[in-house]
């Protein structure tokens, strides 16, 4: 999945807004001003961070490899996804919206 693709999925959803605060290797997308999801868009392959009921994060991390508790965040409530192409692109958009739903 590529980085602009993700940029227009996120920005279609009601309210989303793109931030650096991290500085520029990190893309932060915010709902209601709280992060939903995190792209470190520099990296090879592609990585984002989503916000996860924690015990779906857990199976997720069980069933695919490319998904791991989230980097530098709260483990119990984060995973950093890996896109490698392992992962269904409808599988993580949907986890794209679980992400917002939870935050919204």
């Amino acid at each position: 999945m590529e980085l602009e693709k993700i940029r227009q999925y996120i920005n279609k959803k009601t309210g989303a807004l793109e931030d650096l605060p991290f500085g520029p290797d990190a893309l932060v997308f915010k709902v209601l001003k709280k992060m939903f999801a995190l792209v470190a868009w520099g990296e090879t392959p592609l990585r984002i961070t989503l916000k996860c009921d924690p015990h779906r994060a857990e199976m997720l991390r069980i069933q695919y490899k490319a998904v791991q508790p989230g980097y530098y965040m709260n483990k119990q409530h984060w995973n950093t996804i890996t896109l490698d192409g392992s992962i269904d692109e409808s599988e993580i958009l949907s986890w794209i919206d679980h992400s917002y739903d939870l935050v919204v």
